[in-house]
């Protein structure tokens, strides 16, 4: 991750692993972000859903933090995204935005929220940027949407929009499929992205997109494109933290790269817990009060 620096910031000119956009008291922008792409700065981004781990995402320099509707899946036990509710999303992104000083909170708008039209899509975003304090809104959807994002970035809320495979939709696409395989689908696909851009989106994630059409889609747009399964040209990339820290149980999708089994680390814990108090060796004299 390329540091990039900010003026008045006297820790980014010391530190050469400084927090991206410098140690300073502000968070993380959205000009910061389109500043990245101008000067061709690649950046991380995570998800989380409570302040925990969030507060280390942000000490370890991870600029944006997403509150995915993923948290269905790997932090609700719901089967998919659908059922998420706003006020689930309310819940979780207030913890993250409360857990962090620097990261720029991207609060995800759950199916259901925003599919009526731009109205409701205001009022849903409204809620969630005054009653959980996040810098954004991500929503699914290309041509499809456009309206919704239109409106929203005129009220002043700042949209990251999210195109390719969609995983509110996945009843329509029949599974978590590749998107944008074939010219017509590429061609789609390059619409929808040319179509939240002139929207007002602030960047686009792309996910579950053959690597050469997500490169060309981010030399397309002038905004900064998120990849996930999308290749490595995109200006960013995203991961679930689960899947990424090795939290996930079974399979993980193939663009995933584990970067620790926590889920082993946790487990060795646990048991080591047990043990010691079936044996009679936890709490020692070294935790009890006399």
């Amino acid at each position: 991750m390329t540091t990039t620096h900010v003026p008045n910031s006297p820790d980014s000119s010391r530190d050469p692993k400084a927090l991206y956009g410098g140690k300073g008291s502000r968070r993380i922008t959205v000009r910061d972000i389109a500043a990245a792409k101008a000067r061709g700065e690649k950046w991380p981004m995570l998800t989380a859903y409570d302040a925990m781990t969030a507060s280390v995402f942000d000490e370890a320099g991870i600029p944006v933090l997403l509150v995915g509707d993923s948290m269905g899946n790997c932090h609700l036990g719901y089967e998919s995204t659908v059922p998420v509710t706003m006020d689930e999303i309310a819940v979780l992104s207030a913890a993250v935005v409360r857990g962090t000083k620097r990261a720029m909170i991207v609060a995800d708008l759950p199916f259901g929220s925003y599919q009526e039209g731009p109205v409701q899509a205001l009022r849903s975003a409204t809620r969630l940027i005054k009653e959980t304090g996040a810098g954004a809104v991500k929503l699914e959807g290309g041509e499809r949407s456009a309206e919704q994002i239109k409106l929203l970035v005129e009220a002043g809320i700042p949209v990251m929009a999210h195109i390719g495979l969609t995983p509110q939709s996945v009843n329509a696409f029949g599974g978590y499929t590749v998107q944008g395989r074939g010219e017509e689908a590429a061609q789609q696909l390059l619409r929808d992205a040319k179509a939240v851009q002139d929207a007002g989106a602030f960047s686009v994630v792309l996910e579950l997109v053959p690597a050469e059409l997500a490169a060309e889609v981010t030399r397309t747009l002038h905004i900064p494109t998120v990849g996930i399964g999308a290749g490595s040209q995109c200006d960013a990339q995203v991961l679930v933290w689960t899947d990424m820290a090795g939290m996930t149980s079974g399979r993980v999708p193939r663009f995933v790269k584990q970067y620790a089994q926590l889920r082993d680390v946790l487990g060795d814990a646990a048991r080591a817990f047990a043990e010691d108090v079936v044996d009679g060796a936890y709490p020692a004299e070294e935790h009890a009060f006399h």
